[in-house]
């Protein structure tokens, strides 16, 4: 689907620009320049997924936000407050969660109105995510020797993935 199908004048045609090019560096070493649409996909692919790729950026930048409250939060509840560390850290992502949904929710999704029925599967889908990125660390550090932070890394990826795909079609019912 994203291969572009060249017949052999295509082909000539780049193979003739390339040698070009190459004698235009007049002796000097150069790298053959070709059409850039031989490898990225073509205009109308970006079409096809633009409103998915925008949602996708938008819905992380939501998750980078959500992620400074989780831990502005943490930070007041532990040094200044002085509850315990485990404690802390409850309200301090729920808070981070609150505020992913309420901008997922009207910036991402463009809904207009508050529903506790969508915060509910929001909050379980976000804790099925905590679950995906614990277990993927614990698993790739414990039985696949990696280093902790890849690892956790790795988990975060797999959860985003998670959490946006579920979110989208449960939370949100599909929205085009």
């Amino acid at each position: 689907m994203l291969q572009r199908i060249y017949d052999k004048t295509d082909i000539a045609s780049l193979s003739e620009r390339a040698t070009s090019v190459a004698e235009a560096g007049q002796g000097e070493q150069s790298t053959p320049i070709l059409d850039p649409s031989v490898s990225l996909p073509d205009r109308r692919w970006w079409s096809r997924h633009r409103p998915l790729l925008i949602r996708l950026s938008k819905f992380m930048l939501v998750g980078g936000t959500g992620v400074l409250v989780n831990n502005l939060a943490l930070l007041t509840l532990f040094l200044w407050v002085h509850l315990p560390l485990v404690v802390a850290a409850v309200p301090a992502s729920e808070l981070g969660i609150v505020n992913n949904f309420y901008w997922n929710d009207r910036w991402t999704f463009k809904r207009t109105r508050i529903s506790l029925s969508r915060f509910a599967r929001f909050n379980l889908v976000s804790l099925s995510g905590l679950l995906i990125t614990t277990s993927t660390l614990w698993v790739l550090v414990t039985h696949l020797g990696f280093h902790y932070l890849v690892a956790n890394l790795l988990g975060i990826g797999l959860a985003l993935v998670w959490n946006f795909v579920v979110n989208s079609r449960w939370t949100w019912g599909g929205v085009k």
